[in-house]
């Protein structure tokens, strides 16, 4: 179905996806590689005004399950806008977060049957997944200490509870134990410039990308 590859970045709030996903695409069109960073949710027009139904807000705004909804109706607008051309074109699309996002949140965390996900999942993308997934772990307090010197009113998800944020750094472990040869692990307490590193030898071992 593609020609490009597909690299997604995972994480707990404050991880550092959106300072990888900029290090990455830099990398990668410097080695001459037609690259395209996204994210999610949001990455085309429609699912961007979805994205802000989401993020902003007070915790209880959503349950669980109307969340998953928006995000898999957010998830089927980028796929045809954004993420399937550019990867029917050559591209190398980078993308802080995908489909592990919403098992993560929703439902490690939120509590949504997991086989409930997969088949919404199914249902919009077919078996479609990621060339390589690397998940961002850092303790739960360091994380929410990071994103709350962040600017901006996208902090619905950071202030749902402890137990929570607890529940999602374990959905997202369990989730890399359970691909390991789709999900690399990297530690996200080190400086950025090493993190940076850690996943660009991961796109060399397991993408072979000449950088």
């Amino acid at each position: 179905m593609t020609s490009g590859r597909f690299i997604t970045i995972e994480g707990g709030e404050g991880a550092g996806k959106s300072t990888l996903l900029r290090g990455l695409a830099a990398a990668l069109t410097q080695a001459g590689i037609a690259a395209l960073a996204t994210r999610e949710p949001g990455g085309a027009p429609g699912a961007e005004e979805i994205r802000r139904l989401l993020v902003e807000g007070p915790p209880e705004r959503w349950d669980a399950e109307s969340e998953a909804l928006l995000m898999v109706a957010a998830r089927r607008s980028h796929l045809r806008e954004t993420i399937w051309p550019a990867l029917a074109a050559g591209r190398w699309v980078v993308c802080d977060r995908f489909a592990d996002s919403t098992l993560a949140y929703q439902g490690y965390a939120g509590g949504v049957a997991l086989a409930d996900l997969e088949t919404l999942h199914r249902f919009i993308a077919g078996d479609f997944a990621p060339d390589l997934t690397l998940v961002l772990d850092l303790p739960v307090a360091a994380g929410l200490a990071r994103a709350a010197s962040r600017p901006g009113g996208e902090t619905r998800f950071e202030r749902k509870d402890r137990d929570f944020h607890e529940r999602l750094r374990q959905g997202f472990l369990a989730i890399a134990q359970q691909a390991p040869r789709r999900c690399a692990v990297i530690d996200a307490t080190a400086a950025p410039e090493a993190v940076l590193a850690a996943a660009l030898a991961a796109l060399r071992e397991r993408l072979q990308a000449p950088l």
